[in-house]
């Protein structure tokens, strides 16, 4: 059974529809990536599937006792207040001092339960939302471009802790990404939203509908069909100094032509 089904739902702001029919389904186990340019309903999607938007429209179904992990863009907490992680994770619910351990372990900081929010770096911030959403052991987590703000090793480190989680907890991901290099590699499935599905499927399959080209096109800025291993980084490392060195030899010529 699916964890949780959208059937032809809608939701407007006002006058203004930002979905329109849109259903989907969230199988126990996969990891989903929603992508779409600005303002095509992604993070409205996200909000409709754990209740904090109503739909004008269309149905939602969850699996009886779903319980839901959320991750969202960014979360200010006032610098000057004294509050450690471990407080941070006990609120609201009060849970234990074992449950924050595990919680931090399985979000890969372990060791950061006495330090304060506030010190915390951007990376570190992250993984303490993580876990926070992890400490309920949800069976769907829902990430909203949670690596925002982040630089791309540490996106790419978020990226693999969240594979991490799913091999060792079993629980499905719905997430948001603006970074189409990474959806093939973390991604069994990819959701293109425009204000309504645009297209799904695999990684290859998506990457190559025409309805995803026509939003992304088809140089490697949009592609999502290279796979990236750790192997091929220094190669790309090589490839981007000859580009940029051919493009700052290019520039100087034409400046002396001018």
């Amino acid at each position: 059974m699916n964890l949780i089904s959208v059937d032809h739902v809608s939701v407007g702001y006002g006058a203004n529809t930002v979905l329109r029919n849109v259903s989907l389904a969230i199988e126990p186990g996969e990891i989903v990536t929603i992508v779409g340019p600005n303002g095509s309903g992604k993070t409205t999607l996200l909000r409709t599937l754990i209740g904090a938007v109503s739909p004008a429209s269309g149905r939602i179904t969850r699996r009886d006792g779903l319980t839901i992990g959320y991750v969202p863009q960014k979360l200010h907490i006032d610098p000057t207040l004294p509050i450690t992680v471990e407080r941070f994770l006990r609120l609201p619910g009060g849970h234990s001092t074992a449950a924050c351990a595990q919680a931090l372990e399985q979000a890969g900081v372990p060791n950061l339960s006495q330090r304060q929010m506030s010190g915390l770096s951007g990376g570190q911030f992250q993984r303490v939302l993580l876990a926070r959403a992890l400490i309920d052991q949800p069976d769907l987590l829902l990430l909203d471009e949670a690596t925002q703000g982040l630089d791309q090793p540490g996106s790419a480190a978020f990226y693999l802790q969240i594979e991490q989680v799913r091999q060792r907890t079993g629980c499905a991901v719905l997430m948001i990404s603006h970074e189409l290099h990474v959806v093939m590699s973390a991604s069994d499935r990819v959701v293109c939203l425009n204000g309504h599905v645009c297209c799904e499927g695999t990684p290859e399959i998506v990457s190559a509908a025409p309805e995803y080209r026509a939003l992304f096109g088809t140089g490697t800025g949009g592609a999502l069909a290279l796979y990236r291993h750790e192997h091929d980084h220094a190669h790309d490392e090589a490839c981007n100094h000859d580009h940029d060195s051919g493009q700052r030899e290019h520039k100087t010529e034409t400046e002396a032509a001018e």
